[in-house]
Order: structure tokens, then C-alpha cells, then sequence
């Protein structure tokens, strides 16, 4: 397989990736709303789709922070970084499947880390950038939307405490509709940035690019499109765990829960941070649930989200380095890990058809989870 030809190979997987990352993510921009009522299933993914290419194009900061900031591009080749994508693929697709929303960002990361690693040694990873952009990022920002979310619910609580119950939920519902579709904004100018950064690296270790490049705008709109077609088939069986696996979210909590996700991710996106979306909606909808009353969030799911959060840079790591140094012998190499990236998705799509989630009962409690008394 020549250089060129791999180059193509890697930049179709990375729309996959940015595809898996629509479907995985869907539920950080959509359901509260859904859950709420405030938008139908099939309107609120939709909404989100076109809110998602428009966010593709505000921004390049994180897309540069992956292209030259986590990795030394000098070191590295397209089979190093088509690795790291399975991984990262890989991660998304299993986790989809047991409805834990975990961070597609943080899979990608760490397959890419895992690949580089590998195949080019420690020292080809800026672990500096990983720690100040990554890591701190992703202990942070949950923390910061959960308390942002716990003060605003606490306060729209207090402010409508007198209004009548009937007229306060239309009225955050109508809220809840900007609210939602600003974090579809906001996920569209953070995670599809990421997508880019790989396509971007990518063409920058082919030579195709100089280094430090910024994404061209055939691969902003690509990421863009890529990310929106993902977003608008739904990720249901996430949307579930979101929207009613960690409490029972009204229209107040949803609307407070959503605005202060928005804050805290676009503020990040200026800067370059590039954080996981899911753990910032996680915090804000963990915050609407504190912000009502603490005993409203049930603790035992987001144990379970927080033990796949730890287990997603190094889990990826360890599929993106088999994979990486797997597909550097070369096209038999290549193809085999191709094939069994294919096989994965095939399993876990066979898999999901056992207990299916879709836009029809979404609402449902999920079984895993009982009603409160």
C-alpha cells in the first residue's frame, strides 16, 4: 500500500471516528431536552445535526492543539495515527453499546497517545500539553459545569418559586430549545475540531502540509458533515442513560443543566482546551440534580460513568498501540486491522439489536436503573 493510498485509508477513518463521535455524543447536546418533552426525539437530533456543522466552522483552536500540540507530527506516520483512530473507534463503539457516555475525545487521545507512543517511543508525546490541555481540562471542567449547573437550577428554583408550575415549565421548555441548540453549537465547534486536528496531522507527517498547518477548509467542512450525519441518527441508548439514568430531570433543571454546559465549553473551545463534552454535560446535569435536591441523583450510575472515564485514555491506548505497531508491517498489517475494526462494529451493531433503543422509547427508565418510590 503506497504512502498516498494510506493517507486516504486514515482520513476515511477518521471520519468514521468523527461519525461514531456524533452518534456516542448526541446525548450531551439532546437529552434533557428530550427527556423533558421540550423537543421530540427525532427534532432534537435533527436540530442538532445543523447546530453541529454551523459550530465546525467557528473555531480552529482545538483542531491545532491535536495537529501540533499532542504528539511530535515529525515522528509519526499515517499508520501510527490510522492505530490510534481504531482505538479510539473501538472505545466509542463498546461503550455505545453499554450506554456509558464516555469521552470520544479521550479516546481518541489516548489511542493516538498509545500508537505514538509505541511505535515512536515516550518522548514523542508532549505529555506537558496532554497534562495542561487534557487532563487538568477533564477533572476540571465537570466540576466547574456541575457547580455553575447547582447555582443556576438552585436560583431559577427560587426565582419561579411563586410562578405557576404549568406556565414555568412552557416557559423553560421554549428555553430549553436555544439552550440545547447552543450546546449542539458548542459540540460542533469542540469535538469536529478534533477530527480536523487528525486529518490535519495526518497530511502534515505525509508532507502534504507544512507543519503547523491549519485545517484546510475541505477537511473543516468533511469533520463538519461527518460529525452532523452521526449526530442525526442518534445516539438513543446514551441519550437514555443522560436523560433519565441520572435523575429526573424538569424543565428547570434541563435548561440550567444545558446553558451552563454551553458556558463552560465554548469558553474552553477559545482557548484551545479540548475537553470532553460528555463529562462537562455529565457535570451539569449531576449540578441540576444537586441544585433541586441531592438526594435526586442517583449516585450508582454515575459511579459506573466515572469508572469507564478512568478506563478510557489507557484502554484506548492499548487498542491504538496493538493496532499502530500492527498496522506499521505494512499491507497485510493494514488490512488486518481494518478487518477487525469492521468486525467490532458489525459485533456491537449485532449486539444492540438484542435490547434496542430508539427514538420510540428512549423515555423509558432504563432497566438497569429502578424508579424511585
Amino acid at each position: 500500500m503506497d504512502l498516498s493510498l494510506l493517507v486516504v485509508v486514515v482520513i476515511v477513518t477518521a471520519l468514521a471516528f468523527d461519525f461514531t463521535n456524533g452518534f456516542h455524543d448526541t446525548a450531551n447536546a439532546m437529552a434533557t431536552s428530550i427527556a423533558t418533552g421540550a423537543l421530540s426525539p427525532r427534532t432534537a437530533v435533527a436540530v442538532s445535526a445543523v447546530f453541529n456543522l454551523v459550530g465546525a466552522f467557528l473555531s480552529v483552536q482545538v483542531a491545532k492543539t491535536i495537529s501540533s500540540g499532542i504528539v511530535d507530527e515529525a515522528r509519526i506516520n499515517s499508520a501510527i495515527i490510522f492505530g490510534g483512530l481504531v482505538g479510539a473507534i473501538v472505545w466509542n463503539l463498546l461503550t455505545w453499546l453499554l450506554g456509558l457516555p464516555s469521552s470520544s475525545s479521550h479516546a481518541l487521545f489516548g489511542g493516538l497517545i498509545g500508537a505514538t507512543w509505541i511505535a515512536a517511543g515516550s518522548d514523542a508525546v508532549h505529555f506537558t500539553t496532554v497534562i495542561e490541555k487534557v487532563i487538568v481540562p477533564a477533572v476540571a471542567s465537570p466540576i466547574i459545569a456541575g457547580v455553575v449547573a447547582t447555582a443556576a437550577t438552585f436560583l431559577a428554583y427560587k426565582v419561579t418559586n411563586k410562578a405557576d408550575k404549568t406556565e414555568r415549565a412552557k416557559g423553560f421548555k421554549a428555553g430549553q430549545i436555544i439552550s440545547a441548540s447552543l450546546i449542539s453549537l458548542a459540540h460542533g465547534t469542540n469535538d469536529a475540531q478534533k477530527t480536523m486536528g487528525v486529518i490535519t496531522l495526518t497530511l502534515i507527517a505525509a508532507g502534504t502540509l507544512p507543519s503547523g498547518s491549519n485545517p484546510p477548509l475541505l477537511v473543516i467542512l468533511g469533520s463538519g458533515l461527518a460529525i452532523s450525519l452521526g449526530t442525526f441518527l442518534g445516539g438513543w441508548r446514551i441519550i437514555r442513560t443522560l436523560g433519565k439514568g441520572l435523575t429526573e430531570i424538569e424543565t428547570t433543571q434541563g435548561f440550567a443543566a444545558e446553558a451552563s454546559a454551553t458556558a463552560t465549553i465554548l469558553a474552553s473551545s477559545q482557548v484551545g482546551f479540548a475537553l470532553s463534552t460528555t463529562h462537562v454535560a455529565t457535570g451539569a446535569i449531576i449540578g441540576s440534580g444537586i441544585g433541586k435536591r441531592l438526594s435526586e441523583v442517583r449516585w450508582g450510575v454515575a459511579g459506573r460513568m466515572a469508572v469507564a472515564w478512568l478506563f478510557t485514555l489507557p484502554a484506548a491506548a492499548v487498542v491504538g498501540a496493538i493496532a499502530g505497531r500492527t498496522a506499521s508491517l505494512g499491507n497485510v498489517g493494514t488490512a488486518v486491522v481494518a478487518l477487525a475494526a469492521v468486525a467490532v462494529a458489525v459485533g456491537a451493531y449485532v449486539l444492540s439489536r438484542r435490547q434496542p433503543v430508539s427514538a420510540g422509547n428512549v423515555n423509558d427508565m432504563p432497566s438497569s436503573t429502578p424508579p424511585r418510590p
